[in-house]
């Protein structure tokens, strides 16, 4: 029979009980992880949020009832610390010490779990999401979880001493275009409307700035309706903030003085939840660089001709080369078609990869057509001095010699190239060079590389929607002496937009936001936006910036994407307590799910019986 803990009080979490404390008496409350019986003494380990403690139980009722104990059984315990009898566990944090037990109390049974409740289990996912709460008993878990707090934590206290105001803003808002799609909430009181939840507090953060609080900042819930991967979910969390009378330069330096205050207090923070000491190593080598240079800045048009991404991963060096002048009418078809329909030649060199088997090279083939590419030419430079070419005999000698010295190919290289429109070859080649960098070891997966891309297109082309639409969002501020030419040339406008990336992943972006009214009025325009429907959609917006709005720029970081790489995890999953699946469904409850037809009737709300029935 289960017992209360009337008249016990906890005296400390497990593994905070320290040697200063043997011969004293501890009370400690917590979970059965492990259960051995050695003939009339009974062996816990006892686990609570900071790790483990062994806990005897020996003879008389006392062991009788500690013979009953199984896994995930909650339990109290009153004992004295002693130091361990047999020998030290040098992986516990508690490893040279035990309690003797001298009273216990079942404070609740548990069934058999559905999997054991270990680090390094090979249970599948959607068993252990099923039972999340299981899942998060374990320690590997449990420490990314308090990782994730403390992060928080940090990040509030430099927003604080710089004199950023922590500020709500409402989760039930309008639905608004130019995004990804809203999750709709439908109003009982206004029947046939609906709210929209925030894709981001964009439009009231920017009011905040109208309304005079100068440096806003928030830890912000946010929504977005669309298909998800490793890093993304459909409910997410950001650091957001806004700063008023700054510009590009002003946002970017007081968040480089953010990231190096965070890296700066991460390795204590590392210790204290037993992580890896790698992430600590990293983690100051970062801190000394951002001290001693700085974050580096590149430009979009950089990034997408060096390294195919605006995302780059800069642990590595493999650049890619633009080769169009060089085999500019060169006798290989692929590449001159290419060129007169207005794209280009790139190519990567994989060094030391000159003697690749046919079927890895054919993989690669295989990942560019997945983004676009008709496929891959390639050369390899054998050791020999020999050579093996997909197009070779296109070609003449003097122009193969050109190519390769263009590649600065060298005998054991293997140079491989794409021939399309820029954004292809982009992503073709620049998917290449992640692969190749991560198959080879090229790289260590602990390091932390930071990197500005700066200068992002204003507009970018649509084929879905056969328009030009805003890369960022409608009030990012053009580069005004480009901004000229939009009407002749949309594609050439830059903006004053900027990204924070670390390690290949999308950290962070903003931009500097529109406070003109001429500007504001032709970029909605650009966008097809008639007075009317600018009105409709933002007029809240356009009607406070009539009123004195200050130049003011931002940035939102996702929260989820920072603590994923701070504890080297592989998924966002892994630092979001209740996360969704792929198909963003939440298997423990089972939501999404239909609901009664009262509620319905109440919201207004008919189901189509037939899409139901093929659901």
């Amino acid at each position: 029979m289960a017992e209360s803990i009337k008249g016990l009080k906890r005296s400390m979490r497990c593994a905070e009980v320290t040697e200063e404390m043997i011969g004293s008496q501890v009370t400690l409350m917590g979970w059965v992880a492990k259960c051995r019986n050695k003939g009339g003494i009974v062996f816990v380990d006892m686990r609570d949020r900071t790790g483990i403690m062994q806990v005897i139980f020996e003879g008389g009722e006392l062991g009788e009832l500690a013979g009953t104990l199984r896994s995930e059984f909650c339990i109290a315990v009153t004992g004295t610390v002693q130091k361990r009898a047999g020998a030290v566990n040098e992986n516990l944090k508690t490893g040279t010490m035990e309690v003797y037990a001298s009273d216990l109390r079942i404070l609740s049974k548990s069934e058999t779990p559905p999997f054991h409740v270990l680090d390094g289990i090979e249970t599948r996912e959607e068993l252990r999401l099923r039972y999340r709460y299981l899942d998060l008993r374990r320690p590997e878990l449990q420490k990314k979880i308090m990782f994730r707090s403390r992060l928080v934590s940090l990040v509030r206290e430099f927003m604080d001493a710089e004199g950023f105001l922590d500020i709500e803003t409402p989760d039930l808002i309008g639905s608004t275009p130019e995004g990804a799609r809203d999750y709709l909430v439908p109003s009982r009181v206004h029947p046939g409307s609906f709210y929209a939840l925030p894709q981001s507090p964009q439009l009231f953060k920017q009011l905040l700035m109208c309304s005079g609080f100068d440096r806003y900042y928030q830890i912000a819930r946010c929504f977005r309706d669309e298909d998800l991967r490793a890093d993304r979910q459909p409910e997410f969390t950001q650091i957001d903030m806004e700063l008023s009378f700054v510009e590009q330069d002003d946002v970017m330096d007081v968040n480089t003085r953010l990231l190096g205050f965070l890296l700066k207090r991460l390795p204590d923070v590392y210790k204290k939840l037993g992580f890896a000491p790698e992430l600590a190593e990293a983690a100051e080598r970062a801190t000394e660089k951002i001290e001693a240079e700085g974050i580096e800045k590149m430009t979009w048009k950089t990034a997408m001709d060096l390294y195919g991404s605006d995302k780059p991963d800069l642990r590595f060096d493999m650049k890619i080369t633009d080769v169009t002048d060089v085999v500019r009418g060169c006798g290989f078809a692929v590449f001159t078609g290419a060129i007169e329909n207005g794209g280009m030649v790139r190519g990567l060199n994989v060094k030391g990869q000159g003697g690749m088997p046919r079927k890895k090279i054919d993989k690669l083939v295989e990942t560019a057509k997945t983004y676009g590419a008709k496929g891959l030419a390639y050369i390899q430079l054998k050791e020999d001095g020999s050579m093996k070419s997909s197009f070779q005999k296109f070609m003449t000698e003097e122009e193969m010699k050109a190519l390769i010295a263009a590649m600065n190919g060298e005998p054991g290289d293997l140079l491989l190239f794409a021939a399309d429109r820029f954004k292809v070859v982009c992503a073709s080649l620049g998917a290449i060079r992640l692969e190749m960098g991560e198959q080879l070891g090229l790289y260590d997966k602990n390091e932390l590389c930071f990197v500005w891309i700066t200068e992002f297109p204003l507009l970018e082309w649509s084929d879905e929607e056969n328009r030009f639409m805003a890369m960022h969002h409608p009030f990012t501020m053009p580069v005004l002496s480009d901004f000229e030419h939009v009407d002749e040339d949309p594609g050439s406008v830059r903006a004053e937009a900027y990204d924070i990336v670390l390690n290949g992943t999308e950290l962070g972006g903003g931009s500097v936001r529109i406070h003109m009214d001429d500007v504001q009025e032709k970029m909605l325009s650009v966008l097809g936006f008639s007075k009317e429907r600018a009105e409709e959609q933002f007029g809240f917006l356009l009607r406070a910036f009539r009123y004195g709005v200050p130049p003011h720029a931002g940035l939102a970081y996702g929260l989820d994407r920072m603590a994923m790489i701070f504890t080297g995890s592989d998924s966002i999953r892994d630092v979001i307590a209740f996360p969704k699946v792929k198909d963003a469904s939440d298997l423990m409850i089972d939501a999404p799910a239909p609901v009664d037809e009262k509620q319905l009737r109440e919201l207004s709300i008919s189901v189509d019986a037939e899409e139901e029935e093929k659901e």
